[in-house]
């Protein structure tokens, strides 16, 4: 039951990091939150081709009939950054949310960066309904807690992530760009990164507690 929560897009470090925790190269890539931009798709077909088996799902104009069997017949999940709300929102209408559930106590790995990190989690810190970030309580609640993605990539998402815990959003991880963080089931295994001195953190009304990071090579 595996989990990768990427802040930013991979670079080659951690791709190869990625695919080396999957049981198999069968790739579906789920570009929801970005509104399943063609380039972007394209790009990942590019960027894979000779590493992993590609497949994409789009959910427009309407999803695969096939939409449970295609995903379980992957070996990886992987979901586009862009907008989380509007993907949890096209997900659940579709669904899609319960086989993403199968699909991980099946043992796929479920990975993504960005709306694709912080989609796993119970609440999140987004940006998905204008620059003023806030607090989502409606994430698909496989990890408990919040997280927050480029924790140093955006300056105010340090403050603001602090604000909010303060004031009753439940604690959880903020990672820094070019950062993962692996999950075994519910519990936090690893935490690397492809850059020197970025890490994740542990956010608690007590404020942040680093967390060991290793350096991928």
């Amino acid at each position: 039951m595996p989990i990768l929560a990427l802040s930013g897009h991979p670079d080659e470090a951690m791709l190869d990091y990625l695919l080396g925790l999957a049981s198999g190269r069968r790739v579906l890539y789920v570009p929801t939150a970005g509104m399943e931009e063609p380039g972007s798709t394209l790009s990942w077909y590019e960027r894979l081709r000779g590493r992993a088996e590609l497949t994409h799902l789009h959910f427009f104009p309407y999803p695969p009939a096939d939409l449970r069997d295609l995903t379980l017949s992957h070996d990886v999940v992987l979901v586009a950054g862009g907008n989380t709300a509007n993907a949890l929102a096209i997900w659940r209408t579709h669904g899609y949310d319960a086989v993403l559930r199968e699909a991980w106590e099946s043992g796929v790995l479920l990975a993504g960066w960005s709306a694709g990190a912080i989609c796993w989690f119970e609440a999140a810190v987004t940006d998905s309904f204008g620059p003023q970030l806030v607090g989502m309580r409606d994430g698909l609640g496989f990890l408990a807690g919040s997280a927050c993605p480029h924790y140093d990539g955006e300056a105010f998402r340090r403050p603001r992530y602090a604000e909010l815990v303060r004031n009753g959003f439940p604690a959880g991880i903020a990672i820094d760009d070019d950062v993962g963080v692996r999950f075994e089931g519910t519990e936090l295994a690893e935490v690397v990164t492809s850059r020197a001195r970025a890490t994740a953190y542990r956010v608690s009304s007590d404020g942040e507690e680093p967390l060991e990071a290793r350096l991928l090579s």
